[in-house]
């Protein structure tokens, strides 16, 4: 089935005026009814809510009604990715195979990753936050968006390496601390080669035949301060990769900006959280990925037994956080094992509904609360006059589900429209 919906596209001279039954602007906890928008292949121009038109000055000379009249549908602002590896490969599961990808040059890797971008788009996903990866793919696709001859690609930026202690997790996506004399060096040379912000790896990962952090936190509150402080002082927002509550006390007392995963966060470890500004991006897909491919991973019941527990708590967590106003960001963690970039992305948006977000909170945390916590470059995550022309037209209401936003949709980016059915097809992803 297709959209409902045809979108012209704009031109140099031409604007478009849409008029909409409801608008999920990012932001607001209630959906607007009776839209009025204008916009054209940069920008938003007007937003009228409850009827109000827009005024001659936005219009087209002589235009005296809405070039798309679409009563019965949704519209809201392009997704954004707030943690993903656009230099690995996601849908792939199995580790021999994982592991052969990552010996290709990087050029290779960087072909790789950019053939993902214009698909990106086409799912709907406006912008990316890259997490991080040692071959300077993330920091070349940060410089693309930022070029005067950018291709189509979502937005885009970069930490480049991710910075961890030599010998401990970490080696596939950082280079170590050890190599600078200072946690104030070792920032300085990422800033200076290009980095959007600065990427902690603080702990390990998951035991999950243990089903918990079994290895000590890598990286010491004092230490993480020494990070943020000089991130700061280069005007850098700082992430850390943390689970284990010890590891998460760490970062929350190095004064990040946002915590990473976050497994088995403890309730006044949300206090905090909220209390300091601190934003959480939760990515559940990754271990729900896990126990979907038990069988071909290996897992026995008893580990997909911890996985199920890991995942029911970090559920409950999530729970708590929005209830307490902590800040949530949506992040899929695409190219973990059989997590593809954009319809990972949708994967996790469906995991944090299930754990009991309501719809609408779920998609804030995909585009305006991650906008208004992470300082883009770009004004993307929103409809309100100024900010970009990049969002999603449905007629399948993404504030009843989450899951509606697999169905038939029209996509505009920078005045560009796509429009597709069902989306499957992770080739490449």
């Amino acid at each position: 089935m297709s959209p409902a919906v045809t979108i012209p596209p704009t031109t140099a001279n031409r604007s478009v005026w849409l008029r909409v039954g409801t608008l999920l602007d990012g932001t607001d906890p209630a959906p607007a009814r009776e839209v009025h928008v204008v916009y054209d292949g940069a920008v938003i121009r007007f937003v009228g809510r409850n009827g109000a038109t827009p005024p001659p000055g936005v219009l087209r000379p002589g235009q005296r009604a809405p070039d798309v009249e679409a009563p019965d549908h949704t519209l809201l602002p392009g997704l954004i990715d707030a943690h993903a590896h656009l230099f690995l490969e996601g849908r792939e599961i199995d580790p021999a195979r994982r592991a052969a990808y990552l010996q290709q040059p990087p050029e290779e890797l960087l072909a790789t990753a950019t053939g993902r971008l214009e698909k990106l788009v086409r799912l709907g996903v406006a912008g990316v936050r890259d997490a991080g990866d040692r071959h300077g793919v993330g920091l070349a696709l940060s410089r693309r968006c930022a070029a005067a001859d950018r291709p189509l690609m979502p937005y885009l930026d970069s930490p480049g390496a991710a910075i961890h202690h030599r010998g401990r997790y970490g080696g596939f996506m950082a280079e170590p601390a050890e190599d600078f004399e200072s946690p104030r060096a070792c920032v300085e040379a990422r800033v200076w080669a290009g980095a959007d912000r600065i990427k902690l790896i603080a702990t390990g990962i998951i035991d999950f035949k243990q089903g918990r952090v079994t290895s000590a936190p890598q990286m010491t509150a004092g230490e993480i301060a020494g990070y943020v402080a000089a991130a700061r002082d280069c005007e850098r927002q700082t992430f850390a990769h943390a689970s284990g509550d010890a590891g998460i006390d760490a970062v929350i007392d190095g004064g990040v900006d946002s915590v990473e995963h976050g497994f088995f966060l403890r309730d006044d470890q949300l206090a905090r959280l909220r209390d300091r500004g601190i934003a959480w991006v939760p990515t559940f897909a990754p271990v729900q990925k896990q126990v979907d491919h038990a069988a071909a991973l290996g897992w026995d019941q008893p580990v997909v037994d911890h996985l199920r527990r890991i995942l029911e708590r970090h559920a409950a967590s999530l729970a708590r956080a929005h209830a307490l106003g902590v800040r949530i960001a949506a992040g899929s963690d695409a190219g973990s094992a059989g997590v593809p970039h954009g319809l990972g992305l949708l994967d996790e948006l469906e995991l944090m509904e299930r754990a009991g977000l309501p719809a609408v909170a779920v998609i804030h945390a995909a585009t305006g609360a991650s906008a208004a916590r992470f300082a883009y470059r770009e004004r993307l995550g929103r409809i309100a006059p100024g900010w970009c022309s990049r969002f999603i037209l449905t007629r399948h209401p993404p504030q009843e589900t989450v899951a509606n936003l697999r169905r038939p949709r029209v996509v505009v980016f920078d005045g560009r429209v796509f429009s597709s059915d069902e989306i499957t097809n992770d080739k490449g992803l």
